[in-house]
């Protein structure tokens, strides 16, 4: 899905837990990352498909969260 090799890093730690802030911070840095639209929106897809710890789980998967 991603477009390297490497995980972008994804700082979860000072974010307030809201769902949508999470996602955005995720968008954010996978397009720093140089991930392409299609891969991001998969991700982020995938992210939503379930409940809260879905969520987490598919983040830290997908990015090098701190």
């Amino acid at each position: 899905m991603t477009t390297t090799n490497d995980k972008p890093t994804l700082k979860l730690s000072g974010r307030d837990g809201n769902a949508f802030a999470l996602l955005a911070a995720a968008q954010k840095a996978a397009r720093k990352a140089g991930w392409t639209a299609e891969s991001i929106n998969a991700v982020l897809a995938e992210a939503r498909g379930g409940d809260y710890d879905h969520l987490l789980q598919t983040l830290m998967t997908h990015f090098d969260v701190c």
